[in-house]
């Protein structure tokens, strides 16, 4: 499922608000994952109910710089790792190597500061620390901002990897041909509001520029 639209037209700030309210508090609604009612209400909270979320903005947001890889994929799955409070460091390395062979990530070893990394390769750190929390629903916003051309393809693989596992993929992006490459479902948002939904079938460049800027010009009369 992508959300797409113009800059400024609410994307993050919904997904923020599904993900623990980190938009604000006053969000109002109710989320179910799989037929029950989830309190979603802070980002530990949504993470426990199945939910996921990678930020857009890594580098403030998504990941510790300053911090080695091995603990920032560790660090959203500490209880998994961890027994009477104490975490189990053979067990974190196991994990972190795991993700680093199976996402590819390009380092020198797992000690390394995320800060030292590319891109990409960051970007492939803050994905392995939400795989490791296992979540049913991924909410990744931009993943692909800012990487090469490689890195793209290889991220679009592990998202389309997770669907064939039975996840589901929320995708948040400004990138038109990523949305219709990927996506079975493309809601189009402007100026904080849905303004409409589309197939696979019916999406074109054309049909989300149209729902997006179209209605929002009738709307004002135009």
């Amino acid at each position: 499922l992508a959300f797409c639209g113009p800059m400024g037209a609410g994307r993050t700030e919904l997904m923020m608000s599904l993900y623990g309210r980190s938009y604000g508090s006053r969000a109002e609604g109710k989320i179910f994952v799989q037929g029950k009612e989830a309190d979603t209400s802070t980002p530990r909270l949504a993470l426990e109910a199945g939910i996921g979320y990678v930020s857009e903005d890594r580098k403030s947001l998504g990941l510790i710089l300053i911090q080695d890889v091995k603990t920032n994929i560790s660090s959203s799955s500490l209880d998994k790792l961890s027994k009477f409070g104490v975490v189990n460091a053979q067990k974190e390395i196991t994990e972190a190597e795991r993700y680093r062979e199976a996402l590819r990530i390009k380092t020198p070893s797992i000690n390394q500061l995320t800060r030292n990394l590319s891109g990409g390769n960051q970007q492939k750190v803050v994905l392995s620390r939400c795989l490791l929390a296992d979540p049913d629903i991924f909410i990744v916003d931009e993943p692909t901002r800012g990487i090469d051309v490689g890195a793209k393809f290889e991220i679009y693989a592990i998202l389309n990897n997770l669907v064939k596992e039975g996840k589901s993929v929320i995708m948040v992006t400004s990138e038109l041909p990523e949305a219709l490459g990927m996506a079975d479902r493309i809601y189009v948002m402007n100026e904080g509001e849905i303004k409409g939904v589309l197939s696979r079938e019916e999406a074109t460049q054309e049909s989300i520029m149209h729902l997006a800027l179209v209605r929002q010009n009738k709307e004002k009369g135009e």
